[in-house]
């Protein structure tokens, strides 16, 4: 019997052709692929016709398979010896759970990897125009997890972070959206900090909303926007701005 083994693959923030080639070339080779919610579909398309697809997706207060599943049915297949593909949104390694997997597979001396990806505060703020460090505006950023607001024992520090860096990039953040901007202002942070929202970044459906922290709520009430988005936070989004102005005359002067 063949040894199996297990590829955990960061399928990139939502373009399919944001995917690595070595990413790829591991999908084209799968015996099984368990995929997440947030994996472009099209991706699937490459695996070989044989290979068997399993969805385990997690939304919001929604999850199709637990963690320790995911980790008993990678196993299991490698152990039978499949090539398992574990693929999953953005980068393996940036709020993914890829290193609890990594931890399973080494626990159970099944041959593993890790094939990073395109992890969406990179991909969606650049496809949206906003540079995450801009010389002379930003030399740090940091990213973020807004899931953990609600929760007492280990809370996100926003009175460290409203000074600490220049951009922040927050993840799964929209369903808190009015606690985070409360508690940047709340921690000495302009009301004025420019913010964008970024809808389904990078694909064809793909939305940007800008304010401020002190607007940014009804902004987003206003124009409906949902998950999955990133929340960008800082000077940076002004160069957004300024590109769009900068578009704008030029086709003004070629028109």
């Amino acid at each position: 019997m063949k040894q199996g083994s297990i590829s955990i693959v960061g399928a990139g923030p939502g373009d399919p052709e944001l995917i690595t080639v070595k990413a790829m070339r591991r999908i084209q080779a799968a015996d099984v692929i368990l995929y997440d919610r947030l994996v472009n579909e099209e991706l699937l398309e490459y695996a070989p016709e044989k290979a068997l697809r399993i969805y385990c997706g997690k939304a919001p207060g929604q999850h199709s398979m637990s963690q320790e599943s995911i980790e008993r049915l990678m196993i299991m297949h490698a152990t039978a010896g499949s090539r398992v593909v574990r693929l999953k949104g953005g980068d393996p390694f940036v709020f993914g759970r890829g290193s609890e997997e990594l931890l399973a597979a080494a626990d159970a001396g099944i041959p593993f990897e890790v094939i990073p990806g395109i992890t969406s505060a990179v991909g969606t703020a650049a496809s949206a125009g906003i540079p995450l460090t801009h010389r002379g505006v930003a030399a740090s950023f940091a990213v973020v997890t807004g899931s953990r607001c609600n929760d007492a024992a280990e809370p996100v520090r926003w009175d460290s972070l409203a000074h600490s860096v220049d951009t922040l990039a927050i993840y799964m953040g929209m369903s808190h959206l009015g606690e985070i901007t409360e508690q940047l202002i709340r921690h000495g942070k302009d009301p004025q900090t420019p913010v964008a929202l970024i809808e389904k970044g990078t694909t064809a459906q793909e939305r940007t909303v800008t304010g401020t922290l002190a607007n940014i709520v009804k902004l987003a009430a206003v124009m409906k926007i949902s998950n999955p988005a990133m929340i960008i936070i800082g000077e940076v989004v002004n160069i957004r701005e300024q590109v769009l102005s900068l578009q704008h005359k030029a086709r003004f002067r070629t028109g």
